[in-house]
């Protein structure tokens, strides 16, 4: 099959043709961004699967053209295969011709920067290598009961009101929570911090600002790590190995940041809807048929917190799904519609318990070092919420919820709920005031295994900006665009091999139901 893409972007279509319509544009091909791609996304899918199979030819914002891989095969074969599918997105011809605008609205995702998700071969494993290393140093099991008393704190927040927003209460400040915790920077978690996050990769007038203030906090924490290290992942990574440079460290855990936020907000705030909407699905739930960790596994089956990732570049001419591919030709992992493919998935309704084969968080090289930590936040997040309101229910009609969609993902505006006031929980402190203070009593802690040994790093002698910080040097990489907010892997921050410390905590009451007392053991709290 020959390539469709036979029109130069923006070229305005004759009258009373099709391409008039929102959805439709030059040459007749569908947009995956409009009305129809940010409101019915699933029917977009499915129209595009029928019209040309398992990869279809669409148009980005500005129409200009590129490829949706629907099926799921196809798409474990994309992100398998560097040597023919790239993440250098220097390679993509609509840059090198000027058919991509530097303004472009996609910009801060696809433009080129240092970092591993841009990188394929020894330097990709060089930067995910440290990466990767930094997080198998997590103690998991102590991140639970970061999760747990941070739940609580949140719930504290508007127990008593008997209405809650869940996604702007809840589903977008856990996730930070936890993040600033691991980073090693508790005392700078606030609103400010969250707002920054969620604003700059919507492409708001205030992105750039907010990128800013983000990367700012990140320079401060990297600044003190490098004087003084301390059991957490920027402490590790700095120390690590690979010697990445002050600027390395910033980006990769601004990535680390923005990705672990982005995901696991919008994965818990689907875990809650569901429950709240499918009534067989909180009755099983509630009932023991079914565990948190498996109601998390099917969302990320039904409702992934990424739909779709842009991008992947042709390293040549190729053939995919029965298209032909041309050098430099721009490409999106599917993740949603590679999770609906009737090949692996003939029947929608059907109990996905146990099966991980879904595209969530992607897949290959690039796949998201930090899954298992994400599950953690949303699985004992959700719980723990539960267990405090358990007679929670949706607030308004189903019809009245709303989302606000991208290319790349949907994000539940709110989840108004309902409940019966209950009384706060006490907590033995605010669990980020008392993991703020420094130095802790040696007796307040709990040593699961001895941190591993690394090699004395080679220091800079002044710490590096950013590229993308104003007044920054240019970096040495051959040919890099301007820096802009990264396009993450669907991610959230990682589960690997305990060795940091874990304050201890008090062990809850016993639960009424068996199957709370379970899943509070399994949560690790």
């Amino acid at each position: 099959m020959t390539t469709p893409f036979h029109h130069e972007p923006g070229t305005v279509p004759p009258p009373q043709c099709p391409a008039h319509n929102l959805d439709i544009g030059p040459g007749g091909l569908r947009r995956l961004h409009g009305p129809e791609a940010e409101n019915n996304p699933a029917g977009l899918y499915d129209k595009l699967r029928a019209e040309h199979g398992t990869v279809a030819p669409i148009l980005l914002h500005g129409d200009v053209p590129a490829w949706l891989v629907l099926g799921h095969s196809e798409n474990l074969h994309v992100t398998r295969t560097p040597s023919q599918f790239s993440r250098d997105s220097r390679r993509w011809r609509a840059l090198q011709d000027g058919s991509v605008a530097p303004d472009h609205p996609l910009a801060p995702i696809f433009t080129w920067q240092p970092i591993c998700v841009f990188a394929d071969g020894a330097k990709h494993e060089r930067q995910r290598g440290a990466v990767t290393d930094s997080m198998e140093r997590i103690d998991t099991r102590g991140v639970r009961r970061h999760i747990n008393r941070f739940s609580n704190r949140l719930v504290n927040d508007f127990c008593e009101k008997g209405t809650a927003d869940l996604v702007g209460q809840f589903a977008e400040h856990l996730p930070m929570m936890v993040v600033c915790a691991i980073f090693g920077m508790p005392e700078e978690y606030d609103e400010r911090l969250v707002q920054a996050a969620r604003d700059m990769t919507r492409g708001t007038e205030t992105a750039v600002a907010s990128n800013a203030h983000i990367v700012s906090v990140l320079t401060r924490l990297v600044e003190r790590r490098r004087a003084e290290p301390s059991p957490d992942l920027a402490s590790w990574l700095v120390e690590h190995p690979a010697t990445m440079t002050d600027t390395e460290v910033i980006e990769h855990l601004r990535l680390i940041m923005i990705a672990a936020y982005e995901s696991t907000a919008n994965l818990i705030a689907n875990v809650l809807r569901m429950v709240l909407i499918d009534p067989r699905f909180r009755a099983r739930l509630s009932g023991g048929h079914m565990t948190v960790p498996e109601a998390v596994e099917q969302t990320l089956w039904d409702e992934p917190p990424f739909t779709a990732v842009f991008g992947r570049w042709a390293v040549g001419d190729t053939e995919l799904g029965g298209q032909q591919i041309k050098a430099g030709d721009a490409l999106l992992v599917g993740i949603a519609p590679a999770n609906t493919d009737p090949t692996v998935r003939p029947d929608l309704g059907a109990d996905m318990g146990g099966n991980r084969a879904h595209l969530a968080f992607s897949g290959g090289p690039h796949e998201c070092p930090g899954q298992d930590i994400g599950r953690a936040i949303a699985d004992v997040g959700v719980d723990a919420l539960l267990m405090r309101l358990p007679d929670l229910e949706l607030g308004v009609g189903e019809s009245e919820l709303h989302w606000v969609g991208n290319i790349m993902s949907r994000h539940l505006v709110e989840l108004p709920v309902k409940f019966a006031p209950g009384p706060q929980q006490k907590l033995d402190a605010d669990p980020l005031t008392v993991m703020a203070r420094a130095p802790r009593p040696a007796d307040a802690w709990e040593i699961s295994s001895p941190a591993r040994q690394v090699p004395e790093p080679r220091h800079e002698a002044v710490v590096a900006q950013p590229a993308h910080a104003p007044g920054a040097a240019p970096t040495a990489e051959p040919d890099p665009a301007p820096a802009a907010p990264p396009a993450p892997e669907p991610a959230a921050a990682p589960e690997p091999a305990p060795v940091a410390t874990i304050p201890q905590q008090r062990r809850p009451a016993a639960p009424a139901r068996f199957w709370q007392a379970v899943t509070r053991w399994w949560s690790g709290y």
